[in-house]
């Protein structure tokens, strides 16, 4: 089988769906999904016209430990039979020959994905404290699930989880193109000195927050969506970034990724945080370590960041390369996160 250019070439894939789920019907459309600065995402539409979901690795650029696609598989098969929304597991496949990188199909999901505000508008003013609540209800219910119940045991790994995401982050940054990276080695500093006595190990989802959740037109959520950074951890790393993706009005520092919540009708943060203190109860420790993990979730962000500049930079994210000002831009808002850390650790 010859692999394509094409990150995701039809016929390839129509070939591989005749081997291996000979139900769904061929030949098949591909569309990309917009959004997402990792992973990439395409909407499979098949012969029937049912629509399927497949996620690849960039194109190229590719981090060490970074865009691991059985991890995501692993992750969402998982939690298939647990209240955890996902969506539905179909086919895994390993072989480079099909489409150049490992990938998966998954089922579906519809709803609204509101990765922006604009994509956020599309969800009616009021359904949207039933979904932000939601937020907090649904990220509970994942962090409860007993990992060894669900096959992910395993992924129990010896040490502090923390100390694991400190070294993992600061080194890909380093590893990234942006030259100046004096405040994230600041942060980097503090949050080492600062370090919680306690953690805890539930499954963390690395990157929770309402652009990767799809919700329904109650404001409930069909599927989390984005697996690739989960792993066995600390579930109030979780929660600092979602708090720290929470925008609001009149926020004197931006949130770590664009999202809808600076639109009315969306609960503010304290609503969020004590519905998870109401399902989780966590009240004790999220009161003493609350400023610390947003200021771990906006260093984290930077670090990310660094790799997204870095990717885009060199046009392989399957859309070529940026122009100088959105470059810029990039660089712009990551210092920003990074600074807000250091101000929230200082």
């Amino acid at each position: 089988m010859s692999v394509s250019t094409d990150p995701v070439p039809a016929a390839a894939l129509a070939e591989w769906l005749r081997a291996e789920v000979p139900s769904i019907p061929t030949p098949v459309q591909v569309r990309r999904i917009s959004g997402g600065h990792s992973n990439l995402t395409y909407r499979i539409t098949d012969a029937a016209g049912t629509d399927w979901a497949l996620r690849r690795p960039p194109t190229g650029g590719v981090l060490a430990t970074a865009h691991d696609m059985s991890r995501e598989w692993r992750f969402i098969a998982a939690l298939a039979d647990t209240p955890v929304p996902v969506a539905p597991a179909v086919a895994y496949c390993a072989d480079h020959d099909v489409l150049g990188a490992d990938f998966f199909l998954m089922g579906f999901v519809e709803g609204v994905v509101p990765g922006d505000v604009e994509a956020g508008a599309a969800m009616p003013e009021e359904i949207r404290r039933a979904a932000g609540l939601a937020c907090a209800e649904v990220l509970a219910a994942l962090h409860a699930v007993e990992p060894d119940a669900v096959g992910l045991g395993e992924l129990r790994r010896p040490g502090s989880y923390l100390e694991r995401q400190l070294r993992r982050w600061h080194r890909q940054a380093h590893d990234s193109a942006v030259e100046d990276l004096a405040l994230i080695d600041e942060g980097h500093r503090l949050l080492v000195e600062g370090m919680p006595a306690v953690e805890e190990t539930t499954i963390a989802h690395g990157d929770y927050r309402p652009g990767n959740l799809s919700f329904g037109p109650d404001g409930s959520i069909g599927a989390i969506f984005d697996w690739e950074l989960a792993t066995l951890g600390e579930p109030l790393a979780d929660l600092g970034y979602l708090l720290a993706s929470w925008g609001r009005p009149g926020d004197a520092v931006p949130e770590i990724t664009s999202g809808p919540t600076t639109l009315p009708g969306w609960p503010e943060r304290d609503e969020v945080l004590a519905r998870y203190v109401e399902r989780s109860g966590r009240g004790d420790r999220i009161a003493a370590e609350s400023s610390y993990w947003e200021a771990f979730a906006r260093w984290r962000s930077a670090c990310i960041g660094a790799g997204v500049y870095t990717r885009y930079a060199a046009g392989h994210m399957g859309e070529g390369a940026e122009s100088p000002e959105v470059a810029r831009t990039r660089l712009v808002g990551l210092e920003a996160q990074a600074r807000a850390a250091v101000s929230l650790l200082a």
